[in-house]
């Protein structure tokens, strides 16, 4: 890559000028800084992410803030990463991974330092400190899930309230009474926004259709597979003929396996819907209907929010629900008589 140097020499004018030329920062004459941005053009010069910045030029970087703690669900966190670094580059943006433990701190290093465009959040608590920080910066923040208090915030989410009802409603149609939910671990009860939205709306929507629903949560931290097993059994025995499983693929094998060990044959004897799963469900041991978290949709959604504010700082706020998609299995079928 070319040096500020270069340029200089090639437009035959000082390094002070070349930098005041890029950034806007001094008045300069339209003829020199036609020859300074044709220099750099043609010896392929691009300023310092930093100075663009000072400068109040674009870095073409979003900071995406995930924290990694010890509870964390890798494999589904890492998909969102994925799918918010795909999402920028083909918008021409880079990311920059901030995985601090404590989620603030990353975030407002980055907004000090001034070398993001924009920050995207993910891993929303209910009371999620950076809430506070982001009404606090001039940076575009978009909340990748939506946190309790989201007044005045760019939040983009599944519909999880809505895909919570489509699954209780599709068992409720088929003559299903006594159901049971699987659920996230305890903890993600109290450390992330979306599980206690989908309990909340399942158990609401149950109630409405006169259904009786059992809620176990999967684990303490994470999947329990004896928790998950003891659970199921119990569901069985006590006459559950249908689940709803918002809970880890290893905890959708042992709902199957607990099954199967009774002799009893999913989409006939007993019905599963999974909902919010981010894994493909149809490809469990057992393909199942379901209800998906897509990442590359929300981070999609996330991204064009966060470029559309960065071109317009005063538009209003936006609260992005995505509909709930139904992709039907087979593992769905009326009520046994």
């Amino acid at each position: 890559m070319a040096r500020i140097d270069e340029v200089a020499a090639a437009a035959r004018v000082s390094i002070s000028t070349v930098s005041y030329a890029l950034s806007g920062k001094r008045s300069i004459s339209a003829e020199t800084r036609r020859r300074v941005e044709e220099a750099a053009r043609e010896l392929g010069y691009e300023p310092h992410a930093g100075a663009r910045a000072l400068a109040g030029r674009r870095t073409q970087i979003f900071a995406l803030t995930e924290p990694l703690r010890a509870d964390t669900h890798a494999p589904t966190h890492m998909a969102f990463v994925l799918a918010a670094s795909v999402a920028a580059r083909r918008r021409d943006y880079d990311i920059l991974l901030l995985t601090d433990e404590e989620a603030s701190t990353g975030m407002r290093r980055v907004a000090a330092s001034d070398l993001v465009d924009a920050i995207l959040v993910l891993d929303v608590a209910p009371d999620d400190a950076r809430v506070a920080i982001a009404r606090s910066i001039r940076i575009p923040t978009v909340f990748i899930g939506i946190p309790d208090d989201h007044a005045g915030l760019d939040c983009v989410d599944l519909d999880f309230e809505a895909a919570a009802e489509l699954a209780v409603d599709r068992l409720a149609d088929a003559d299903h009474r006594h159901v049971a939910m699987i659920g996230q671990s305890q903890i993600a009860y109290r450390a992330s926004n979306f599980p206690p939205r989908v309990r909340a709306a399942a158990a609401a929507r149950a109630a409405a259709r006169g259904i009786r629903l059992a809620f176990t949560a999967a684990g303490a931290t994470a999947t329990e597979p004896a928790v998950v097993r003891a659970a199921t059994a119990r569901a069985l025995d006590e006459g559950t003929t249908a689940f709803v499983l918002h809970a880890a693929e290893d905890a959708h094998e042992v709902v199957l396996e607990t099954i199967a060990e009774r002799g009893l044959v999913i989409g006939r004897d007993v019905s599963l819907v999974s909902v919010a799963s981010v894994f493909d469900a149809t490809r469990l041991s057992t393909p199942l209907d379901t209800i998906p978290l897509v990442p590359a949709v929300s981070c999609d959604a996330a991204v064009d929010l966060a470029i559309a504010r960065l071109h317009d700082a005063s538009r209003a706020p936006v609260l992005h629900l995505i509909p709930p998609e139904y992709r039907s299995a087979g593992s769905v079928a009326p009520a046994p008589a």
